[in-house]
């Protein structure tokens, strides 16, 4: 049974499409089978993974219009559920009567087929992200070291404990990510120090290991390409593998057996 992962943050800007397709391509070498599913009507993630802008959205399947099934795509790194702007209109569209667990139920459908279900959310505390937060098992919340980027953590920690009261008592906070992230830099050092309050506050931790600017992680979208694959060598790829094997060390691979 596949982990659903949702890759989080009110705030745009902080990196949550590169964790969401860095992660996708570090399960895909591991030879896992991954579903990524966009949830957010920019659509980055749906580019960034190379599907195509036809066919059946993730806005079709929360509304009812076509089976999950048929809105799976394939593409050269793996399977992806794409979005479009339509998807924004989705909180007029869906049922008033449980509309938090329509994403979950339908997850079970195809839940047994993966090993790896990643989400990717919108800037934006609406009922779409709700609907990510109820069908997760883990979040992960990447946030850049800057002093706008603590910006309304108290209200993503109040949606997030509501959800774990109401919705799904078994989510886990698994860390907060620092993106952007240059070392021996003043300000990041001390933001660093006060996501650590931060963390404290919303019950989890930061990740040790942090993402280093790079302007490869720019780059890798227009190729349609994973930052592990366009510039594997970068020390952004690199932080990329190490805070995802640190997450999720089943991934790791014995070179000894190789």
């Amino acid at each position: 049974m596949a982990k659903i992962i949702v890759v989080t943050n009110q705030k745009g800007g902080v990196g949550k499409t590169t964790t969401c397709a860095a992660f996708t391509g570090i399960f895909r070498s591991r030879g896992k089978k991954v579903l990524a599913i966009d949830m957010d009507p920019q659509g980055n993630l749906s580019f960034s993974l190379g599907t195509e802008d036809r066919g059946y959205t993730i806005h079709d399947v929360m509304t009812g219009a076509c089976n999950i099934r048929d809105a799976i795509k394939t593409t050269h790194i793996c399977d992806v559920i794409t979005s479009n702007i339509l998807l924004s209109g989705s909180e007029l569209e869906l049922p008033v009567e449980q509309r938090e667990f329509i994403l979950r139920e339908i997850l079970k459908t195809v839940r047994d087929e993966y090993d790896y279900i990643i989400i990717d959310t919108p800037p934006a505390l609406s009922v779409l992200t709700i609907n990510a937060y109820t069908a997760a098992d883990d979040l992960i919340i990447p946030m850049t070291p800057e002093i706008l980027s603590l910006q309304g953590i108290a209200q993503l920690r109040e949606t997030i404990l509501a959800v774990k009261k109401y919705y799904n008592k078994k989510l886990n906070i698994r860390g907060i990510l620092l993106t952007k992230y240059v070392r021996n830099q003043q300000l990041a050092s001390e933001v660093a120090e006060m996501v650590e309050i931060v963390a404290e506050q919303l019950g989890t931790i930061v990740l040790d290991t942090k993402i280093s600017v790079s302007v490869a992680v720019a780059e890798a979208p227009a190729h349609q390409e994973v930052i592990t694959t366009y510039s594997p060598n970068c020390r952004a790829a690199r932080d990329y593998v190490k805070a995802c094997e640190g997450l999720y060390p089943e991934i790791i691979i014995d070179k000894k057996k190789k």
